[in-house]
């Protein structure tokens, strides 16, 4: 797809639900993120330490956590107890530790046949990550030897024994409606209130994390100029709505202007703590829709170095709880 290119851990600091395989998750649990920790104790002191970001490239890029079965164990040992996982292909979210090994272990399995012994390749790439500590988020591609398939975001959070207590991961949709979501969201709020445009304070935070907040947080809805001067120039943004992404501020401009209207409001939930990136979460909100139809969706920003905005991903999840092309993704796309 071109966006990025893939991320090594050497970089930085350091389908069907049921199976015959039973796993012993409770004897071996904190193995594996303790053995992650250990790698990086010596570098707590360092300023440019990002726990959570270095223990999801473990996960991902040594433990295979989303490509094997050992890895989706691996994941789940660094799993607090009561741990929230929003798979947001799935009608509710997957609570607790076993609960989430099991998910994983089936996505896994699905992917490669049914066998743990396939030898089908079922790559996952990490595009993109945050640079958090207490959370992080990471744009991600499934692969298959040199095929490219399924996109998404992933959003991870720490409790403060470092493990994880939440995650939010959606893919994208394989059907991309263009305007048509555009269309159909005004509709929806078609009866809606006009508001006057909600005071702010002008600011220019230059941490990545700030900059999402300060955007979504206190100038949504307000001056697209001051918006838009956060922007890089050369600004790349992907919206899973789209089949193509946007390039440049003119482009960027109209999309934010075209998602400004009344009654409709981008709530955010949770946000990392990066600095050169964040990732966040939040939902549409729609005066006059039905209580609960909320749309949930993640978000992750790239900064330069001097605090413009040069890349984002939005991926908003499906509608339709389990989205029926959302389980058609994973079952054909490599």
């Amino acid at each position: 797809h071109g966006e990025a290119a893939p991320i090594s851990t050497a970089a930085f600091v350091a389908a069907p639900k049921q199976h015959t395989q039973s796993t012993s998750l409770a004897s071996s649990t904190g193995n594996a993120l303790d053995s992650i920790l250990s790698v990086f104790d010596n570098t707590k002191s360092n300023n440019n330490y990002q726990l959570a970001q270095s223990i999801m490239l473990s996960l991902i890029n040594d433990e295979k956590c989303f490509s094997t079965t050992a890895g989706a164990q691996k994941f789940a040992e660094s799993c607090a107890v009561d741990v929230v996982f929003e798979d947001c292909y799935e009608p509710q979210p997957i609570v607790g530790r076993s609960a989430v090994l099991e998910h994983l272990r089936a996505k896994v399995l699905a992917r490669v046949g049914g066998s743990e012994n396939s030898d089908k390749d079922a790559g996952f790439r990490v595009d993109k990550i945050s640079d958090g500590s207490k959370a992080c988020g990471f744009a991600w591609t499934w692969t298959s030897n040199s095929l490219e398939g399924l996109r998404g975001t992933t959003f991870v959070e720490l409790n403060d024994s470092n493990q994880i207590q939440y995650v939010r991961e959606i893919p994208e949709p394989l059907y991309k409606p263009g305007d048509l979501i555009l269309d159909v969201l005004k509709t929806v709020t078609a009866d809606a209130t006009p508001k006057p445009p909600p005071e702010y304070t002008s600011r220019t935070p230059t941490k990545a994390n700030e900059i999402a907040k300060y955007l979504f947080n206190d100038v949504q809805g307000s001056s697209p100029d001051e918006a838009m001067r956060f922007f890089s120039p050369d600004i790349i943004y992907r919206d899973f709505n789209y089949e193509d992404v946007l390039k440049g501020k003119a482009e960027v401009r109209k999309f934010i202007e075209d998602f400004s209207f009344p009654g409709i409001t981008f709530a955010t939930q949770r946000f990392d703590d990066g600095v050169k990136s964040t990732c966040f979460t939040w939902e549409v909100i729609l005066e006059g829709a039905p209580d609960g139809s909320a749309i949930k969706g993640i978000s992750f920003y790239e900064v330069d170095e001097s605090g413009l905005v040069t890349y984002v991903r939005d991926v908003p999840e499906s509608g339709l709880k389990p989205p029926p092309l959302g389980k058609l993704a994973r079952q054909f796309r490599p």
